[in-house]
């Protein structure tokens, strides 16, 4: 005859099964994914888009509690109730550093802070209909090696700075299916500078003049642009447990036009260097996520999922001045970027009413080719651990997370190299690490 303690443990270990077998199917899942990655990374493309979803991995495309849900999957806005604003950034570090294969002495980038700042604001005006706007930074680039460095004719310092205005509207199709939709209204603005190797050019071009061992010029591109593209997400709740959310971002063509400048230390050189104005133009890539969340334990919920990014749209990098510098008023870069995959997974335990933890890891890959690897994007696959916590007071609450990005130490070994001289190719080893801190507070009026 069972006693009632008898029944309660038994009660107690059929929910460890259940507990220990939903956590070993989403391991599984988890893990096909990363095994069907090829090795693929995310090129210069943002995905620090609101602490809680940081403190998760990004594990956030089948469950989400705020508006940073514009960004990941818009459908999941009609989750939220009345109107909701969130304000925040991340605080990125990073650091980089080469060993060159020629003499063995290395160099790091200047120390640098990155904080792309993020809005969403979202109002559910009925049980059917919610809209949203988003103000985010979905792409940027910063590093800076300096004007020593062994690389320094083929980049010093480069920049990229985006800002995307997001509005999106989330429609309850049935009880269980949601489809949103928006637009991306993109502005762009970029920085690239080098240094030039101008020591050979008194006898390469011996009618000017020039002395001999002229010290480095300086170049530098500056331009802008804009581009248009949408977004839409999908979320379908299986049943009160298991949700199933995906999203699309389209490609982004932004023309850009700027001014190309050159810091000589001749006149005459101004007839080979002429400052002129310029245009280029970068496709920006198509990006699906999706994911699927479960809820069936107590207090915990589990995300796993994907992502796909579609960088074989940036095939090259080409320049079209309007006067001729050294002869050519085209400067084509070779890219040839491959499409990536990438595979998270994210826990979120509601420790109690007010309190809530987070963990997470995502793997992702590398889109850059071995043969046109550079130092602007020294991209390789990535490993991201996270923590984070969301902490609720009244009607507001405040994440926090820190996240640590170990990029795999990766080698150049190639011909992209400073044009006036194509031994100063700056072949060797780098190695990246970032630090990463988000804050976002979001209040419910």
């Amino acid at each position: 005859m069972k006693t009632k303690t008898d029944a309660k443990r038994g009660r107690f270990t059929m929910n460890q099964k259940v507990l220990w077998r939903g956590i070993a199917v989403y391991v599984l899942i988890f893990f096909v994914f990363c095994t069907t990655s090829n090795a693929y990374g995310s090129g210069f493309a943002i995905f620090t888009q609101g602490a809680s979803a940081l403190g998760q991995a990004d594990a956030v495309i089948a469950h989400a509690d705020d508006p940073s849900a514009i960004f990941f999957n818009p459908a999941l806005i009609n989750k939220l109730e009345g109107t909701q604003i969130e304000l925040g950034t991340t605080l990125l570090f990073p650091s980089q550093e080469f060993k060159s294969a020629a003499t063995g002495n290395s160099f790091r980038t200047e120390s640098q802070v990155f904080y792309p700042p993020t809005v969403f604001v979202t109002h559910k005006f009925n049980d059917k209909i919610s809209a949203g706007l988003g103000v985010f930074s979905p792409f940027g680039l910063g590093i800076n090696w300096g004007n020593s460095w062994e690389g320094r004719y083929i980049a010093t310092d480069s920049e990229m700075i985006t800002f995307n205005i997001n509005p999106v509207v989330s429609y309850k199709v049935t009880p269980d299916f949601t489809f949103a939709a928006g637009v991306d209204f993109l502005l762009l603005d970029t920085t690239l500078k080098k240094s030039l190797n101008l020591s050979g050019l008194a006898s390469a071009v011996p009618s000017l003049g020039l002395p001999a061992g002229l010290p480095d010029g300086r170049q530098k591109f500056k331009g802008d642009g804009h581009g248009v593209g949408y977004n839409f997400g999908i979320l379908y709740d299986v049943n009160k447990d298991i949700s199933f959310g995906a999203s699309y971002r389209s490609e982004i063509k932004v023309d850009i036009d700027g001014d190309s400048t050159f810091t000589l230390p001749s006149p005459s050189l101004g007839a080979l260097f002429p400052n002129t104005s310029g245009n280029s133009h970068i496709t920006l890539p198509r990006v699906v996520q999706a994911g699927v969340a479960y809820k069936g334990f107590n207090r915990l919920t589990l995300e796993t999922g994907m992502r796909w990014e579609g960088w074989s749209s940036f095939k090259e990098l080409r320049i079209n001045l309007d006067k001729p510098v050294l002869g050519s008023t085209t400067s084509i870069t070779e890219k040839n970027w491959h499409d990536t995959y990438s595979a998270n997974l994210g826990v979120k335990y509601q420790l109690n009413d007010t309190v809530a933890l987070l963990a997470g890891y995502l793997y992702g890959g590398n889109p850059v080719p071995d043969k046109t690897f550079d130092p602007i994007v020294p991209d390789a696959t990535t490993h991201l651990f996270t923590v984070g916590t969301n902490v609720k007071y009244k009607n507001m609450r405040i994440d926090l997370s820190y996240g640590y990005q170990l990029l795999e130490g990766r080698s150049k070994n190639n011909t992209v190299a400073d044009p006036l001289n194509p031994f100063n190719n700056a072949n060797g080893r780098y190695n990246t690490d970032i630090h990463l801190f988000g804050i976002s507070l979001t209040y419910k009026i």
